[in-house]
């Protein structure tokens, strides 16, 4: 077993202040996956308690005076309980048009319309406050086994999954959203495609369950099988991509398919409010545009590019490029797997193809980063690289809450700065784009192949 005081420099020279690398002599009990196994979950048990405590000043729901953002405990959670009709007993889909896939809009509804039943013949009882805790216990639960699955994948290197545990980017954005539901789906899905199990079909069929009812969830999961393509033509395995693919399409199908059925302009509304959506706060447009602001006015003939693109009108164009940036990042991951000396290991293209979504997105909600959390971590277990990411994620999210305070009529700081921390945060991600890139290139820098080879 991988011990990180001994095999990366970073944790070594901490381990120097704390006592010590790991000795020869250590207590067997400790170099056990289960003991590993435990002490991470310990570890993110507490993260998450220390979350629930940082977001317990919203938890009644009785946002006054920009409480939300003056205490840094802004959830959509709460907001949405009331926004999304859950707190008048609306049915997501049938009387209300959710903003959210369907699997998203159905946990909202399964635990929303039973708190407002109760509420009301429970006068006393705050529903906000209640559909806040049960949601939270919950999506802490899928984040208790997203770990625990980082462990499985990582049997010989089972301490990366305290990347995860100790992640300031999952202590402040946990329950921000729904986003652990997707998440939790989609390492599911690919612990299921590093098993080998009696029948070689059920690996692909399993992980193209869990990726379709990721998709139903957040529609992210779905570029992951851009991923199992780039390695089964990489190993010629199509067969098993054909298998996951259906798989996903099969599942996504009966999810959605009732719902578009019963109220297709409601099941839309996701797939609508994204198109139309204009540039969201601190993506690289957002940045773009600020710095435009310095040389042109932004009127109709004296703008930059990014001005340009941000109007109304132009918001197809917007899309457009988008796309065009995102697909073409895609078709160089797999340009990349197939050219690279040894086939690359699954989890290194799907962060790069999640990464390369984001860095080129319109909309890169501060909750996003969850996303890339455990790709990141079983992509590139490297503590530096990986806390100063964090670091660049905690950043954005303070300068963000005082961008939203400024946005509400109190200013606390000059623009300046939040546009700092959102290059920060962009810049940093890119960089451990061209690390992992590298460790592609270069396998033998790749620190999990050199303890597993056949690691995903």
């Amino acid at each position: 077993m991988d011990s990180p005081s001994r095999s990366d420099g970073f944790v070594g020279g901490l381990a120097e202040l704390l006592g010590g690398k790991v000795g020869d002599h250590a207590s067997p009990v400790r170099h056990t996956v289960r003991f590993v196994g435990l002490i991470v979950l310990g570890l993110t048990f507490l993260t998450l308690a220390l979350h629930f405590v940082q977001k317990s000043p919203c938890r009644d729901g009785a946002w006054s005076d920009n409480k939300q953002y003056t205490h840094f405990c802004y959830t959509d959670v709460l907001a949405l309980y009331g926004a999304e009709g859950l707190a008048d007993g609306k049915v997501p889909y049938v009387d209300h048009a959710v903003e959210y896939p369907v699997l998203t809009g159905a946990m909202m509804g399964v635990i929303g319309l039973p708190i407002h039943k109760y509420g009301q013949t429970h006068p006393e009882f705050n529903q906000y406050q209640g559909f806040y805790d049960l949601t939270a216990l919950v999506l802490g639960a899928f984040a208790l086994i997203t770990a625990a699955m980082i462990v499985a994948l990582r049997n010989r290197r089972p301490w990366d999954a305290a990347m995860f545990a100790l992640s300031p980017a999952l202590l402040v954005t946990a329950t921000v959203n729904w986003d652990f539901l997707a998440i939790v789906l989609a390492v599911g899905g690919i612990y299921a495609w590093s098993r080998r199990w009696d029948w070689a079909w059920l690996p692909p069929v399993v992980t193209g369950v869990l990726f379709g009812l990721g998709a139903s969830a957040k529609l992210w999961p779905l570029f992951l099988l851009g991923g199992i393509l780039a390695v089964a033509v990489r190993n010629r395995q199509l067969s098993r991509f054909f298998i996951a693919a259906g798989a996903t399409v099969v599942t996504w199908l009966i999810v959605n398919v009732p719902v578009m059925m019963a109220n297709f302009a409601s099941w839309n509304e996701f797939f609508r409010n994204s198109n139309e959506r204009g540039v969201d706060w601190g993506v690289l447009w957002y940045v773009g545009r600020y710095f435009d602001s310095k040389f042109w006015s932004g009127a109709p003939g004296d703008s930059g590019l990014f001005q340009y693109l941000s109007r109304d009108e132009n918001r197809s164009l917007l899309n457009f490029i988008c796309y065009a940036l995102f697909l073409g990042a895609c078709a160089g991951v797999f340009w990349l797997a197939q050219k690279a000396p040894a086939a690359p290991r699954l989890t290194q293209l799907t962060f790069l193809i999640v990464a390369f979504f984001l860095l080129f997105s319109k909309v890169w909600s501060q909750q996003f980063t969850l996303w890339l959390l455990p790709l990141a971590i079983l992509a590139r277990p490297r503590w530096g690289a990986f806390l100063l990411w964090q670091f660049a994620e905690l950043g954005y999210f303070l300068a963000f809450y005082g961008e939203l305070l400024g946005a509400s009529g109190k200013n606390v700081m000059p623009e300046g700065v939040f546009v700092l921390a959102s290059t920060f945060r962009w810049v940093t991600v890119a960089a451990l784009c061209v690390l992992v890139i590298q460790d592609i290139r270069h396998p033998k820098r790749d620190v999990v192949r050199q303890s597993d080879p056949l690691a995903v």
